[in-house]
């Protein structure tokens, strides 16, 4: 994996090939590296959540191949997505995308786990599903196998006995919403009152786009893969579109076997 342009200031011009330090060299970085690399910031107050998303597009604009991101994916965004998980809290995800990509529980690994030991961190994330209506299938192992137990995160006009169901199953259920809507700002904001402030986003469009409609979202890394596949698939983020475009600013990019890894931040963050 190449570092191709590690951004700490953009007005500062980037050198010439003769002016660099050394050349440039491939290598495969390890996840500790990576993991410094991806690291949330660390000048937040304390309880003040930081909501990064974790993506992958087709040149063309595809999140999806055949329903699922698997197929435009690699080995080395399937590293950055196993570090993005090892640093989080709390790994967001909607029931659509839930049910699409089979979750499973986030488990705990060892390459990560003086890391979270040393942040005040369990041994894994949770795992928080976003759902209105709970119409989740609460006998898999999502929710029956838990390293830490399973968060629902809903409204409060969701049907009663799936809110009964859900409790009977060992998931821990977050009201952020009136009616059976789930606020998205809310949202973020009842995770982190339980001190899940490090929080993780992969989707899928439809609730990232819920995120950046309501502004709440402070980072996005992107993985952008070599591929064209034209097709109707979706984009990363969906639903209706915002009124003034909110502008990010590039944290960092690298490279491996033609796929672009980016970080953008938002700029007043």
């Amino acid at each position: 994996m190449r570092s191709l342009l590690p951004v700490t200031d953009l007005t500062t011009p980037i050198p010439d090939a003769e002016d660099r330090a050394g050349p440039l060299v491939d290598r495969e970085w390890s996840l500790d590296e990576l993991a410094d690399a991806y690291a949330y910031p660390a000048d937040r107050p304390a309880g003040t959540p930081w909501l990064r998303a974790n993506m992958v597009s087709t040149l063309d604009g595809a999140a999806q191949h055949d329903g699922r991101s698997q197929g435009i994916s690699c080995a080395a965004d399937m590293r950055i997505f196993g570090t993005l998980r090892g640093l989080a809290d709390v790994v967001i995800a909607g029931a659509e995308t839930v049910r699409l990509e089979g979750y499973r529980p986030a488990r705990a690994r060892e390459v990560f786990a003086g890391r979270r030991a040393a942040a005040g961190q369990g041994p894994a994330p949770a795992v928080a599903v976003v759902s209105g209506s709970l119409d989740l299938d609460f006998s898999l192992p999502l929710f029956t196998e838990p390293l830490v137990p399973t968060l629902v995160v809903t409204g409060a006009g969701a049907p009663a006995d799936r809110i009964a169901a859900a409790r009977k199953a060992g998931a821990e259920v977050v009201i952020a919403g009136e009616g059976g809507r789930v606020d998205p700002a809310r949202a973020v904001r009842e995770l982190a009152g339980r001190g899940l402030t490090r929080q993780l986003t992969e989707g899928g469009p439809r609730l990232l786009g819920q995120f950046v409609a309501a502004g709440v979202l402070d980072e996005l890394c992107l993985t952008l893969s070599p591929m064209l596949t034209a097709g109707d698939a979706q984009r990363i983020a969906g639903g209706p579109g915002v009124t003034v475009p909110e502008r990010f600013a590039l944290a960092s990019l690298l490279e491996e076997a033609g796929f672009l890894f980016t970080r953008h931040r938002r700029r007043d963050t």
